[in-house]
């Protein structure tokens, strides 16, 4: 048994129009936490796909336990002890929790299913690492943050000697950050190695031993955690300084009030109740608060996703309905949503469809679509936008997270819009591409814009937005001026429900 669990060597894999990896090497050691990180694009999650045996390699080898291997297949890949929680996660949404975590193999007595068996099991494993979520719960009814702890326990479970996690506290509160990395611990002691992926520096240099860099599909270098730095890495990902983390703001908003929301409250009594705040022309309302809070509750409703129980919309002084997301569209207000991989992109169409999907109308006549104009809008968006693709053609599951989202974006802005809500707009995807997000929301507030942005990044309401409302448990709990507000404002306000109700108040 040798030091490195995992060889990977000048692996090489191409898709039709790109090179994914060019002669990229990894070495991960027995019972270490090895960090892989890079921009989006950077071939990270191909690299690992190449591991797992969902892409084959074009060339190259992996060595496992000192022995030369090609994997073909997951199935393989599992039985070979590598396992890997993926970024995206896609439960079974109307099957039991068990169901799922069993999924290609079934314990059976004979021909029968043992179902009674694998629940028992799945507790027992859930026990161990402290998960309280019931076998029996249909995946569906999971809040994001224990899909991920399901996903976590699922690859436990496969007694896997390395674990690949994908960007895997995107959906984890701090506390839930902090249990996983307990787990991760205790499978280091156990002798399991974890390649960790993540755009978090603060959670990579906490956590992990090593860390390996790769940027435009090649690899940059390896080092021992301890001797980087922030900033360090952050240079070394994207190959140039980073002096700033946020563009610099040259405006002040102004005063009129573009759109109100009056005494807004949710059809279901456990969710948001009684919000009423202004946005005004030109300005970047940030919206912060914990897992729980309901602010994704709150703006759905706004765009008509949600049933409200009462509650009025003023727009530009006039009072508006907006029952569905045609009445939003209609009325000038765009959605990028949470989660971009169930509720924004459609992985199979091309870009250009993802870009125009939602402003067809603009391209018919008479019925029959305007091929020329489609591509043209498309094109111009792309290239406003910085997209980087080889073609309009290609599928949208082919570009990176920050792409993708850039992708989405230009879809919203070719509907016309004077309000846009950003939901989470940089989730998932690294500094660079965050840059880039940031950059193309003050160009929409130069023109005249304004933007809702939902964040649960700290830093990222403090550096882009002009005011922050901050909820707690569905109820707007304060206001604050960025002047103001600092983290622990923010977490005060944040916390500020919860800490009332265990006074008694």
């Amino acid at each position: 048994m040798g030091e490195y669990v995992l060889e990977m060597n000048h692996i090489n894999k191409s898709f039709p129009g790109v090179k994914a990896l060019d002669d990229v090497s990894l070495k991960v050691k027995r019972g270490s936490v090895h960090a892989l990180v890079g921009e989006n694009g950077a071939g990270k999650s191909t690299l690992m796909k190449c591991l797992f045996g969902i892409y084959h390699k074009d060339s190259g080898e992996i060595i496992l336990d000192g022995e030369n291997i090609d994997i073909t297949s997951t199935k393989q890949a599992l039985d070979l002890g590598v396992s890997m929680i993926h970024q995206e996660l896609h439960p079974i949404r109307f099957r039991p929790v068990w169901e799922s975590f069993w999924l290609g193999r079934f314990l059976k007595h004979g021909a029968i299913v043992d179902k009674k068996t694998m629940i028992r099991k799945t507790r027992e494993i859930f026990q161990e690492i402290d998960l309280d979520v019931n076998p029996e719960t249909l995946s569906g009814d999971l809040s994001p943050s224990n899909l991920q702890l399901v996903e976590i326990a699922k690859a436990i479970s496969y007694h896997a000697k390395i674990i690949i996690m994908d960007e895997p506290t995107s959906s984890l509160t701090n506390n839930e950050t902090e249990h996983l990395f307990k787990i991760i611990k205790k499978l280091q002691r156990q002798g399991c190695s974890v390649i960790y992926i993540s755009h978090k520096m603060e959670e990579i240099l906490q956590i992990c031993d090593q860390v390996t860099i790769m940027r435009d599909g090649e690899y940059v270098g390896s080092w021992p955690a301890a001797e980087l730095t922030t900033d360090e890495i952050i240079n070394k990902m994207v190959g140039r300084e980073l002096t700033d983390r946020f563009p610099h703001k040259d405006y002040s908003p102004g005063t009129q009030t573009v759109l109100e929301i009056k005494d807004f409250c949710s059809a279901s009594p456990r969710s948001f109740q009684h919000i009423s705040f202004d946005l005004h022309k030109g300005e970047i309302l940030g919206i912060g608060g914990l897992v729980g809070a309901q602010r994704t509750e709150l703006v759905e409703s706004i765009f008509g996703l949600r049933e409200i129980a009462s509650g009025t919309i003023i727009k530009d002084g006039k009072a508006i309905d907006i029952h569905c997301t045609d009445d939003a569209k209609r009325n000038g207000l765009a959605l990028l949503t949470e989660e971009r991989r169930a509720s924004g992109v459609f992985g199979h169409l091309s870009v250009l469809e993802n870009t125009v999907i939602a402003s067809q109308k603009h391209f018919a006549n008479h019925g029959v679509l305007n091929e020329t104009e489609r591509v043209k809008a498309a094109e111009h968006m792309s290239r406003e936008l910085k997209v980087k693709t080889p073609s309009l053609s290609t599928e949208m599951e082919n570009l990176s997270g920050g792409n993708q989202q850039k992708v989405l974006i230009a879809r919203w802005l070719l509907t016309q819009p004077d309000i846009l809500i950003l939901d989470e707009p940089t989730r998932g995807i690294d500094v660079g591409a965050k840059y880039e997000i940031y950059t193309i929301m003050l160009k929409l507030i130069h023109r005249g814009k304004s933007i809702i942005m939902i964040s649960s990044e700290m830093p990222e309401l403090l550096g882009m937005a002009d005011r922050i409302l901050v909820m707690c448990e569905g109820r707007l709990t304060g206001i604050l001026n960025s002047s103001e507000a600092d983290q622990v404002s923010i977490m005060r306000l944040a916390t500020q429900h919860i800490d009332e109700k265990a006074s008694g108040k």
